[in-house]
């Protein structure tokens, strides 16, 4: 029988602890630094990533038809996507740009002309005489009314710019996202690979599964945001040419935009429903209103509907996650909330029921 020293065994133990301290300690900071790089940068990379997973099924499918060339595919994908996002945003951007300087140049000149109410208004419930009053003041002598509503007719104009900077920033971000999307698209199989072994280390014999699940997840997401924000643009869109509404076709793309971002498309209709009541009749301008305020409110009930299509997850944990990642993470969290709730779900229910994908319901359940 060996005889060995405590005080040695002791003291290996030690320098191996302290060893494995320092090794550990020096991984973190080296991935601290790492992290801090390329911080101004993940938003776009996830983003690109999410794209990519998002409009993976079109590219194959274009691909061959192109003969397998998944270069040109990508390719052909990436510029036709950047046309779309860049054509229209640019001109949103540009048009809100130019009406905030012309606005702020009027009113600096004293050129701006008001015209005047409509007398309707002043019958609005609860806020018809204020209206009609402040509108009045503002047609006849807007210097006076500029002087009484100073403050808030600054905030207005700073908040009209800012929202014009932001947007043009983000067409930015989006096209930069757009591009890293068609790399992405190229190394998708050998993406996909790194994954799988990825989350065999997190779940071992389960890499393939949770991949999988994460990509179902985003496109579910994906095609539940954009599904949605396109049967709402539709049907606010023919409400505004049912009405009469000016440069309907503007304000279409504008509540399809803001429904994408996750922007309530409330805060664009009610405006709209104004104006409207300003120059319509009485019951044209209400049952626009009652219907513009469903088509607004639609997405409560189209997004439970939608995101939780294509994926073998409940549609609350979808939801939850899409709409707790939104509040946490801005509009990447819709996708990035769902996957992670997904996921953590998913290895929950397979460290508690290892045998099966979830809770076997009964009858009695």
């Amino acid at each position: 029988m060996s005889n060995v020293d405590p005080l040695s065994s002791e003291l290996s133990f030690s320098r191996n602890l302290m060893t494995s301290f320092i090794q550990i300690s020096a991984v973190a900071i080296l991935v601290g630094y790492c992290l801090m790089v390329v911080g101004p940068f993940i938003g776009i990379v996830l983003w690109g990533i999410v794209l990519s997973v998002a409009i993976y099924p079109l590219h194959v499918k274009l691909a061959g038809l192109l003969g397998g060339n998944e270069k040109i595919a990508a390719t052909i994908i990436t510029v036709i996507g950047l046309l779309v996002l860049l054509v229209p945003g640019w001109l949103i951007a540009d048009s809100a740009i130019s009406t905030v300087v012309q606005l702020a140049s009027k009113i600096s000149s004293g050129t701006l002309v008001i015209p005047p109410p409509n007398e309707s208004v002043a019958g609005w419930p609860l806020i018809g005489e204020q209206l009609y009053s402040a509108w009045s003041a503002g047609s006849t002598n807007l210097q006076s009314f500029m002087a009484e509503y100073q403050s808030q007719v600054r905030q207005i104009g700073e908040w009209l710019l800012g929202s014009a900077g932001s947007l043009l920033i983000g067409l930015l971000n989006f096209t930069a996202s757009f591009i890293i999307a068609g790399v992405c698209l190229l190394y998708a199989r050998s993406g996909y690979k790194a994954s799988n072994a990825i989350f065999d280390r997190v779940a071992p014999s389960r890499g393939q599964h949770i991949t999988d699940l994460a990509v179902a997840t985003i496109r579910s997401v994906t095609n539940g945001v954009l599904g949605v924000a396109a049967i709402q643009a539709g049907l606010a869109g023919l409400g505004f040419v049912v009405a009469g509404v000016p440069a309907a076709g503007v304000f279409t793309v504008v509540i399809l935009v803001s429904a994408i971002v996750q922007v309530p498309a409330i805060l664009i209709i009610v405006p709209l429903i104004v104006w409207v009541f300003s120059f319509a009749e009485p019951l044209t301008a209400s049952i626009f209103a009652v219907y513009s305020v469903l088509v607004a409110l639609s997405d409560n009930v189209l997004k439970p509907i939608l995101l939780g299509r294509g994926v073998d997850l409940p549609v609350l944990v979808v939801l939850l996650g899409a709409i707790g990642g939104m509040i946490k993470f801005g509009v990447i969290g819709l996708f990035l909330g769902a996957v992670i709730l997904g996921l953590g779900y998913q290895i929950i229910s397979d460290w508690i029921w290892p045998n099966k994908s979830g809770p076997e319901m009964t009858d009695d359940a």
